[in-house]
């Protein structure tokens, strides 16, 4: 009967194999991959402007007032417009229809979440490996465990940047809910439609530098751990030469 102890063996054993294919062909292959989705031109486009969405607000017609009015209904009339520029308009619903998300934002980032999260998958099982072939601790002949600790400590900077980045995407949607919400309540100011557009033409770039940040954390992974493989495996060598 298998015990629990040797379940937890059988599993480590497992992961070390998985890590040490990961990083000696995985890793190649997802950077190749991530460099050819770059030259795509979706991603690949100078002009910010191609991501522009029109929005689903339609700019009312300004309200006509009849300049022939007594005394008391011009002061009603001031009454009203110094109200409307405090609140502005109220939104009860928009009679056009909903207004959507970016759609062509909401399929890159439908294209860039998968690998944002297999970054971080990839990174915390490299994170475990690494842990498991630290040894017990011992006076002397410690180099290469602090080689092991410097990459255990890279790779878990690597894993709290890429869960980051979802981050980054929800705070976009909000940002633009916020903006778009202004321009429902504003519909004559040009300067919160222009803001839409400028918010998603940032995500855009941002999108495009977290994709190549994905590549680039996978290139530095897979370097500094195919430099230092053999320090990380055995970080003490079994014949120490003695000093004296």
């Amino acid at each position: 009967m298998t015990t629990a102890a040797q379940k937890v063996q059988e599993y480590k054993d497992s992961l070390k194999t998985k890590a040490e294919e990961l990083i000696l062909n995985g890793f190649p292959e997802k950077i190749v991959k991530l460099n050819e989705l770059l030259e795509l031109p979706i991603f690949n486009n100078l002009d910010l402007s191609i991501v522009r969405h029109k929005l689903n607000i339609p700019t009312p017609e300004p309200v006509q007032i009849n300049s022939n009015s007594d005394h008391g209904s011009a002061t009603k009339k001031r009454k009203c417009e110094n109200e409307t520029n405090d609140v502005g308009t109220k939104v009860m619903l928009l009679t056009s229809g909903p207004v959507p998300c970016n759609s062509k934002l909401t399929e890159l980032i439908g294209i860039i979440k998968p690998h944002i999260k297999e970054l971080v998958a990839d990174s915390n099982l490299l994170k475990m490996w690494v842990s498991f072939m630290i040894p017990k601790i011992e006076d002397g002949n410690n180099f290469g465990v602090s080689i092991q600790e410097d990459t255990l400590a890279e790779i878990q900077s690597v894993e709290a940047e890429a869960a980051a980045f979802f981050d980054q995407i929800s705070r976009y949607y909000v940002s633009r809910a916020k903006v778009i919400s202004k321009v429902a309540k504003y519909p004559h100011i040009e300067d919160y439609r222009r803001s839409v557009q400028e918010l998603d033409e940032k995500e855009y770039l941002s999108l495009w530098l977290v994709l190549c940040e994905v590549r680039n954390r996978y290139s530095a992974l897979h370097d500094i751990v195919t430099k230092n493989i053999d320090k990380i495996k055995k970080p003490r060598s079994t014949n120490s030469v003695s000093l004296y």
